[in-house]
C-alpha cells in the first residue's frame, strides 16, 4: 500500500499553486482516479441521456431477449476477456508517462480535462471536417483557435479595426502544422501586373492579403468572381514551377537553423519548394539560430535578386529547447524591407508555444525576468514547489510572438493533451485563404467548416474539444498553464544542476557536461578552477537542500547572490536538459581522459540502453529512470558540437557526438529526495558502465590470432576487432619460423592447401612489441579441422607491411564509393591481399596466392612496400554493411570466392607503414602513384570474417519477443 509522507501530509497545503497543479492528473500512483472515474461515469450517464432522448418511441432495437441469449453473451464475454487481456497487454509495455521517474520525449500524464473531453466526444465520433458532421465541434475548434490566439497575443477582436484578427486551427500535428505554413509561403502569389516581378515576390503579406478587400471595396469585385478568376491561375492549380517559368524567377528559400524538425525539409519536399532550397543557418555554441549568419544569408539573397520564402525561428527545439531569438529575426526583417527583401516570419512553437502562458499580464519587453511567477511571500514551509518564470530574453522572444505571421504550436506537447492535437495560428486570419479548397458535399456554404482549410481532410472533433477543454479548465495565462509550467521549469532546472555539479574532475571517473554552459563559463577569463568553483556552490546551495529551504536562504541577498538566480540560469530555455559523458581510461584521478568520441558515443550508449526501452522485450517497470538520447552531428551543429566535444575533453573531428536528454514535463519530483534519487541511479548505472569501458579500452598484454599465410616468405594477418582496445589494429607482418616449426608448416600447407591454419601467441603479449624487427615470440599454430597442429614455435618478426590503428579518430567518415581497397603484399613469386578496413562495422576478406595479370609488372621492392590494389568495378559504399560470415561464406552469388576475377588498379602507398588514418585511401586516384591496371583471380586460400571484428564481448544480449504472439493470445482468449 503507498502512503504519503509527513512532508506530504502536512505541507502542501501551504502551496495553493501545487494544490491546483495536482488536481489536473490523475496522478503518478492514479491518486486522483476515483476523480476520473466519476467524471467518465459523469460522461456515460449524460451519453445514456441523449440516446434516450431521441425519438425515445422508437422502441429498444437490442431486447433483453436478445441480450440474454447464448450467442449474445458469448460475444459478449468474448470482447470482456479480449478488452482485459489487450488492457493487461498495455500496462505491462507501455512506457510510465505518468511517472517522474519518466524524463526522456516529450510525454507526460495527460491532463485529466482533456482525457476526458477526447473521451466525451470520441463516442460521438463527430468529424471536423464540415459542420454538416461536426455542428458543436467544429465551434469547439474555432474557440480553440481563439484561445492559443490570445495566449500568442494575436488580436482576436474583429472590432479592432487597426489590427490584424488572428485564426487558427487543429492539426494532426506540428508536421502538418509546419507543411501548411509552407504552403501558406509559396501561395502569396502576384497579383500586381504592373510591378517588376522582384518587387512582387516581396511585397508584405498584408499588401497580398489587402488585394481581394480592395478589389471588392474600390471596384466592386465580388469574392465568388475572385474565387473563379484565381481558381485557373493559384499555385495550387498551376504549381510554382509553372509561375517560375513563367516570370523567370529563382527557386526562392527558406532559411531555418540547421537543427529543425525533420518535418521541415520534409514539407518542402511535398509542397514542391525541394528540400535543397531549405536552407540550414548555422547555430551558435547554445545550438541557436546565428543572427549574424542569417544576415549574410539574406544579403545575399537581396544581392543576387533571389526571393525568400520565409525565415523561421524555432521557439523549444525539440533536442535541446532552444529559443531562437525570434524579436532579433523580426528585427532583422524590418531592416530588410526597407532595402526591398520581404519575407514571412514563422514561430516553430511546436513545444515552446505553451510557455507563452508564462508571460506576465502586463509584461512588455525591457521588464526584468522576476526569477518565479508567484507571489515570494506565499512560497513557504516544507513541501512546497516553486515555479520558475522564464529567462529575460526568452520573455522577449515569446512576446515578440504576436508579431509572426504564423505559429506551430501542438497542443499533445506542453499542453499535456492526447494526440493528435496540433495547431496552426496566423496573426491574420486572411492567410487562412491562400490554403483554401472547398467542394460542395464538404461546406454547403458553411463559412464555418474547418475541412476547406489547410492541408488534411477527416479530423476528429474529439481532439477540438480535449483542446478546448483542457484549455477552459487549467487557464491559458500565468495562473493556469503558465503555473503548471513554472512549476515543470523549476524542476527542470533542479534536474538541471543535478547534471551542472554531479561530478568533480579531481575525484570521479567520469564528467557530465550540460550543452548549456554554466554561468562560470560563459564569464571572460573563466578557468577550469572557476567552473569547478561553481559546481561546488550549486552542491553546497541547492542540491543539499529542499526547495523551501532554498528560498529561504535567498532572503535578503542581492539578486546576483540569489540560489534561485544560478538555479535559473542552469540548463535550457525550455525544459529541455542536454547532456553528454566522458571517462577515465584508468580508474583514479591521475586517470588520463578518454579523448576518442566514439569510446565517449559507446559510454553513453550502454548508459541508455539501461534507461530506456528499445526493445520489446524489455519491462518498463524494471527501468528505474527512463532518458533519451540524440545525436549532434558535425553538418548540422558544427561550432556548437565542437565546442562541446572540447569542453568533454574530446578530440577535435567529424565524428557525430552522442547526447543524452531529460525532456522535463512532470511537475512532481521537485523536492531534493526524489531528484537526489533519480540522480542516484543515474550515477550508479554510469560508474557500472564507465568500468566496462575501461576494460574494453584497457592496454595490457593478452594473446593475439594471426592468420598465417605464404610458402616462400610467411606473413600473419592480425585478428581485428574495433570494440578491443588490445586488438584494435590492423597488423600485416612478414614472419619468419625456426627451421623445424617451417618445415613442419610448409608439410601441413602442401598437404591441405585450403585448410585456414592461425598463429596465436603462446605467451600474453602487446601489439607494440611486435613491431620490432628481429624480435621473436613464442606461438602455436592451430587449424580449424584439427585444433592444435604445432607447438612452441618461435617466431621473428622480419618487417612489419602494414600497422593501421583501428580506433574511432583514425576511421574514415564514409566506405570507399569509387573501388573497394586491399594491402598487396608478397613478392614476384607469391602476392596476397588483405581488405583496408577504413571504417566500422566491416569485414576482413584476406586471400593468399592470388593471380595477377598486369600490364606493367611490380617488383619485390614495390611489393615489399604494401601497394594499394583496388578492385575498379566494385563500389564498397554500396554493399556495405556486408551480411554474416555464414551468408558470405555459402552465398552462390558473393563476389569474393575462389575463382572470381576482379578488374583492378595498384597504386603506391604515399603513406608510412604504420600511418594512421583518415584518409588512407587518397592515393587511389593519383596517377602519379598509378603502378600498374589489370586483372585479379581469387586462389584457394579465401578467408572472411564479419563476426570476429565486430563482436562487442560487452554487449548485453536482448531476447526479441514475439509479439504476434502475445497478441494472438488475446484472439485466443476471445474463444474461452
Amino acid at each position: 500500500m503507498i502512503t504519503e509522507t509527513p512532508i506530504q501530509a502536512s505541507a502542501v497545503q501551504e502551496d495553493k499553486c501545487h494544490q491546483a497543479v495536482s488536481s489536473y492528473f490523475i496522478g503518478p500512483q492514479a491518486e486522483n482516479l476515483g476523480d476520473f472515474r466519476e467524471n467518465i461515469d459523469s460522461i456515460l450517464n449524460e451519453l445514456q441521456k441523449a440516446r434516450h432522448n431521441y425519438f425515445p418511441e422508437d422502441g429498444l432495437f437490442v431486447t433483453n431477449a436478445t441480450r440474454n441469449s447464448q450467442t449474445f453473451q458469448a460475444c459478449k464475454k468474448r470482447v470482456s476477456n479480449a478488452v482485459t487481456k489487450a488492457a493487461q497487454l498495455l500496462g505491462k509495455h507501455s512506457l510510465p508517462f505518468w511517472s517522474p521517474r519518466y524524463q526522456a520525449h516529450m510525454c507526460m500524464d495527460m491532463s485529466m480535462p482533456a482525457l476526458l473531453g477526447y473521451f466525451m466526444t470520441m463516442i460521438y465520433n463527430p468529424n471536423n471536417v464540415a459542420i454538416e458532421v461536426s455542428p458543436l465541434t467544429t465551434v469547439v475548434e474555432i474557440e480553440v483557435g481563439e484561445q492559443l490566439c490570445k495566449m500568442f497575443g494575436y488580436n482576436i477582436d474583429s472590432e479592432k479595426k487597426h489590427k490584424p484578427v488572428g485564426w487558427g486551427h487543429i492539426t494532426c500535428g506540428g508536421t502538418v502544422a509546419n507543411l501548411e505554413s509552407i504552403w501558406i509561403c509559396t501561395g502569396e502569389q502576384k497579383l500586381f501586373t504592373d510591378l517588376s516581378t522582384w518587387e512582387l515576390l516581396n511585397l508584405r503579406p498584408k499588401d497580398v492579403l489587402d488585394i481581394p478587400d480592395r478589389l471588392c471595396r474600390e471596384y466592386g469585385v465580388s469574392s465568388k468572381f475572385m474565387e473563379k478568376v484565381l481558381l485557373e491561375h493559384s499555385i495550387q492549380q498551376t504549381g510554382k514551377d509553372v509561375l517560375e517559368r513563367e516570370f523567370d524567377i529563382k527557386p526562392p528559400q527558406y532559411f531555418l537553423s540547421t537543427t529543425r524538425h525533420y518535418s521541415w525539409p520534409k514539407g518542402a519536399a511535398i509542397a514542391g519548394i525541394g528540400a535543397q532550397n531549405v536552407i540550414g543557418v548555422p547555430v551558435d555554441h547554445g545550438a541557436r539560430l546565428r543572427i549574424g549568419k542569417l544576415e549574410e544569408l539574406l544579403n545575399n539573397c537581396l544581392e543576387n535578386k533571389r526571393a525568400v520564402y520565409a525565415v523561421v525561428a524555432i521557439i523549444g527545439s525539440t533536442e535541446e529547447g532552444c529559443v531562437d531569438r525570434l524579436s532579433e529575426v523580426l528585427a532583422l526583417r524590418k531592416k530588410f524591407q526597407a532595402r526591398g527583401l520581404s519575407f514571412l516570419v514563422h514561430a516553430d512553437a511546436a513545444w515552446g508555444g505553451y510557455f507563452a502562458s508564462m508571460l506576465p499580464t502586463e509584461y512588455q519587453p525591457g521588464d526584468s525576468a522576476k526569477l518565479t511567477l508567484g507571489d515570494p511571500d506565499a512560497q513557504v514551509g516544507e513541501g512546497m514547489v516553486p515555479d520558475s518564470a522564464l529567462r529575460t530574453e526568452t520573455q522577449e522572444d515569446m512576446f515578440a510572438l504576436r508579431f509572426a505571421d504564423s505559429i506551430t504550436v501542438d497542443p499533445h506537447k506542453a499542453g499535456y493533451m492526447p494526440y493528435p492535437a496540433g495547431g496552426l495560428c496566423y496573426r491574420d486570419e486572411r492567410m487562412r485563404y491562400l490554403v483554401t479548397w472547398t467542394s460542395p458535399y464538404l461546406s454547403r456554404g458553411a463559412v464555418t467548416s474547418m475541412g476547406i482549410y489547410g492541408v488534411e481532410g477527416s479530423k476528429p472533433g474529439a481532439a477540438a474539444m480535449s483542446t478546448w477543454l483542457s484549455n477552459k479548465c487549467i487557464g491559458m495565462g500565468p495562473n493556469g498553464y503558465g503555473a503548471l509550467l513554472g512549476e515543470v521549469t523549476f524542476t527542470c532546472s533542479r534536474f538541471a544542476a543535478e547534471w551542472a555539479a554531479m561530478t568533480a574532475l579531481d575525484k570521479d571517473d567520469f564528467m557530465v557536461v550540460p550543452l548549456n554552459m554554466l554561468p562560470s563559463e560563459l564569464k571572460p577569463g573563466s578557468t577550469i578552477a572557476k567552473v569547478e568553483e561553481e559546481k561546488q556552490r550549486i552542491r553546497d546551495t541547492i542540491l543539499s537542500m529542499t526547495n523551501s529551504q532554498i528560498v529561504a536562504s535567498d532572503i535578503g541577498k542581492p539578486e546576483d547572490e540569489k540560489a534561485l538566480t544560478l538555479l535559473r540560469a542552469l540548463g535550457s530555455d525550455l525544459n529541455i536538459n542536454a547532456f553528454a559523458l566522458n571517462f577515465r581510461l584508468t580508474p583514479g584521478k591521475d586517470g588520463a581522459w578518454n579523448t576518442d568520441v566514439e569510446e565517449a558515443n559507446y559510454l553513453m550508449r550502454r548508459v541508455v540502453e539501461r534507461l530506456s526501452v528499445d526493445s520489446p522485450e524489455d519491462d518498463p517497470s524494471t527501468i528505474p529512470f527512463v532518458l533519451t538520447s540524440t545525436q549532434f552531428s558535425k553538418d548540422l551543429y558544427d561550432e556548437c558540437a565542437t565546442n562541446f566535444k572540447h569542453r568533454l575533453g574530446l578530440r577535435k573531428d567529424n565524428l557525430d557526438l552522442m547526447v543524452l536528454r531529460n525532456v522535463v514535463m512532470n511537475p512532481f519530483p521537485t523536492e531534493k529526495n526524489f531528484i537526489g534519487k533519480l540522480a542516484g541511479i543515474f550515477r550508479d548505472v554510469v560508474e557500472e558502465e564507465v568500468k566496462v569501458c575501461q576494460q574494453r579500452n584497457s592496454t595490457s598484454a593478452t594473446t593475439h590470432e594471426f592468420l598465417l599465410q605464404g610458402k616462400d616468405k610467411l606473413y600473419v594477418v592480425h585478428v581485428p576487432s574495433f570494440h578491443i582496445s588490445n586488438h584494435r589494429q590492423q597488423l600485416i607482418i612478414e614472419i619468419d619460423l625456426d627451421a623445424k616449426s617451417k618445415r613442419e608448416y610448409l608439410s601441413l600447407k602442401n598437404a591441405s592447401p585450403e585448410e585456414k591454419f592461425m598463429l596465436v601467441t603462446q605467451n600474453k603479449i602487446q601489439l607494440p612489441n611486435l613491431l620490432t624487427p628481429d624480435s621473436h615470440f613464442k606461438a602455436c599454430i592451430r587449424s580449424k579441422d584439427a585444433g592444435l597442429v604445432l607447438k612452441n614455435l618461435t617466431v621473428t618478426i622480419k618487417k612489419v607491411v602494414k600497422s593501421r590503428p583501428l580506433n574511432s579518430a583514425y576511421l574514415d567518415p564514409a566506405y570507399a564509393s569509387e573501388f573497394m581497397p586491399f594491402y598487396l603484399y608478397g613478392n614476384v613469386t607469391e602476392q596476397h591481399i588483405d581488405h583496408m578496413l577504413l571504417r566500422s562495422p566491416n569485414t576482413q576478406f584476406t586471400a593468399e596466392s592470388i593471380k595477377l595479370e598486369l600490364d606493367n609488372a611490380l617488383t619485390d621492392e614495390q611489393l615489399a612496400r604494401g601497394p594499394i590494389l583496388c578492385l575498379s568495378d566494385i563500389h564498397e559504399e554500396s554493399m556495405q554493411p556486408f551480411p554474416s560470415t555464414s551468408e558470405l561464406e555459402t552465398s552462390t552469388a558473393f563476389i569474393f570466392k575462389t575463382g572470381s576475377k576482379f578488374a583492378v588498379q595498384i597504386f603506391a602507398d604515399e603513406h608510412d607503414a604504420t600511418a594512421h588514418g583518415p584518409g588512407l585511401v587518397k592515393s587511389c586516384g593519383k596517377s602519379e602513384l598509378l603502378l600498374a591496371t589489370g586483372s585479379l583471380t581469387l586462389g584457394k586460400g579465401v578467408v572472411i570474417d564479419s563476426e570476429t571484428i565486430n563482436r562487442d564481448p560487452f554487449k548485453r544480449v536482448d531476447k526479441v519477443l514475439k509479439w504476434r504472439e502475445e497478441l494472438d493470445n488475446i484472439g485466443k482468449s476471445m474463444n474461452n
